[in-house]
């Protein structure tokens, strides 16, 4: 069963094809207990990916405003070690990062061998917000998708796992979800009159995903359209791909964990017998 839409490399790409409202016919407390156990499975293997440090996974989530990239890595990660998990989120670039490539502070921001890296935005900002307030020419936003799916190679290549996940939610849904920040005092704070604004753009927005999507999803790291209108089935969703992606790796993790075990149990007994003692 399909809970998330895996963009094909060079095919065509129509979003009103995917419904944000899809839940693949799955009942949401089912779901939602399912989800507990799927977040219990990635703490399990988040700690072999800790451990073994042979690879890195990276979580890159894109989406409109309210889509539920907070939401996400809130409810996704809820159980794994922050030791072994680091969240970056995009803001407009500095003086220091705009001096250098548009790539350079996102490299910096990669996670190393052992590590999860999430993305709250990521550097398709360059050719989403980039393309649609027309910030640079075309000639220069264009050229990006090419280096974006290089600098995604550069890292599977070096045993980096890349996830991208697009959250799809329907223009409804969002009205809905900035009146009910209006209405909680809780949420409110993050109101803006830009979020508003943006909105106007919808439509230039989804044209800039549309080719971000279909020109930058590649047999090593495509892109996951995620329904989004449902927190719940989002959840389970993300979850469901991130898991089927870790776990076969599982017993090569548990291998090189082994290997590293008899290492340190010969090197200390040898320094038993070394030193007389069986401390």
């Amino acid at each position: 069963m399909n809970l998330t839409f895996k963009v094909e490399p060079g095919g065509a790409l129509n979003l009103a094809d995917y419904d944000p409202r899809y839940k693949a016919d799955l009942d949401r407390k089912d779901a939602e207990e399912q989800f507990q156990h799927l977040a219990r499975e990635i703490d399990e293997l988040q700690e072999l990916l800790y451990a073994a440090s042979t690879h890195s996974l990276l979580v890159v989530l894109q989406g409109m405003d309210t889509s539920g990239k907070d939401g996400t890595i809130r409810k996704v990660f809820h159980r794994v070690d922050p030791l072994g998990t680091r969240v970056k989120s995009f803001k407009t670039p500095t003086e220091e990062e705009l001096a250098h490539d548009f790539l350079w502070r996102v490299h910096q921001n990669a996670p190393c061998r052992g590590e999860i890296g999430i993305f709250n935005r990521s550097h398709y900002e360059d050719v989403l917000i980039v393309r649609v307030h027309n910030l640079v020419p075309e000639s220069i936003w264009r050229q990006r998708y090419r280096q974006i799916n290089d600098f995604e190679r550069l890292l599977t290549e070096n045993n980096t796992i890349v996830l991208k996940f697009f959250l799809h939610i329907s223009y409804e849904e969002q009205a809905e979800r900035l009146r009910e920040r209006e209405e909680e005092v809780a949420k409110a704070w993050k109101l803006s009159v830009g979020d508003w604004e943006e909105r106007q753009l919808w439509d230039a927005y989804q044209a800039a995903y549309v080719d971000a999507l279909r020109l930058c999803s590649t047999e090593c790291a495509p892109w996951h359209i995620v329904p989004a209108d449902r927190k719940w089935f989002r959840n389970l969703a993300i979850a469901t791909t991130i898991v089927e992606m870790l776990r076969p790796l599982k017993a090569d993790w548990l291998a090189q964990l082994k290997r590293q075990s008899d290492r340190s149990l010969a090197e200390l007994r040898e320094y038993r017998e070394r030193n007389h003692t069986a401390e």
